[in-house]
């Protein structure tokens, strides 16, 4: 197995670990954007990890929850978290919850009942080159992804971007800035893996994966870092 094709075995890893800090301070603080965010962490590492499998063999199970939470639930999931963090109004933001709910539980049905083509399966080439010769996708599952993902960039790089500027407009908590400047950047590198794929690309997929998580990790890691007492903040991480 060459380098390109280590690196979603090392997203994988670098995810979980991520996954595991934000829940953590879920566990501390009972923050609920911490518990979506650590949720949409955990599906990114699911996602990552089905991918470095599946350049290795054949598994069906690993195909469709490589499909349905890497490109229909993560971003989704982890722009929820930024919901919640940002917008005050709860009542909004659990009818949101709820919907997101409702449309994932309809994207599982949909992804796993889904006929597949296994014979069709080619060793060492990647997942995100040949999965629609794979998996047959109706127009329900490719109208759900394509609507999760627009979700879940919006939120997610969006919601970044805003706290970013609050922070800068307010000349506070600059390392918040900075955090949040780099989270939206990570984002943004899986979110282009569409773009990566329709220009014959795919293996770099796993290039961006890895520089998105890593740059989404880091920035939590600036953003969280403890200030004075004195500092006023618009927000909490």
């Amino acid at each position: 197995m060459d380098l390109l094709h280590i690196l979603p075995f090392i997203s994988t890893a670098i995810t979980f670990v991520f996954a595991v800090a934000v829940l953590n301070r879920y566990r501390v603080g009972r923050r609920q954007h911490s518990l979506f965010w650590g949720l949409g962490l955990v599906l990114y590492g699911l996602g990552t990890f089905a991918e470095a499998y599946l350049a290795l063999g054949w598994s069906a199970l690993l195909l469709r929850l490589w499909y349905l939470s890497g490109a229909m639930l993560t971003a989704a999931w982890l722009g929820q978290g930024t919901v919640y963090l940002l917008v005050r109004r709860r009542g909004m933001v659990h009818a949101l919850t709820a919907l997101l709910a409702v449309a994932s539980l309809v994207a599982a049905v949909a992804v796993f009942t889904a006929p597949l083509e296994a014979g069709a399966f080619r060793l060492g080439v990647p997942i995100s080159t040949q999965y629609r010769d794979l998996l047959t996708r109706g127009g329900l599952m490719v109208s759900l992804t394509i609507l999760l993902n627009i979700y879940g960039t919006l939120t997610l790089v969006g919601g970044a971007l805003w706290s970013a500027w609050l922070f800068w407009r307010k000349r506070v908590l600059l390392n918040r800035v900075a955090g949040n400047v780099l989270i939206a950047a990570g984002a943004m590198f899986p979110a282009s893996a569409g773009l990566f794929i329709r220009l014959g690309w795919a293996d770099w997929l796993y290039a961006s994966e890895l520089v998105g998580a890593a740059l989404m990790f880091l920035g939590f890691y600036l953003a969280t870092q403890p200030q004075p007492r004195a500092a006023a903040a618009p927000n909490r991480v």
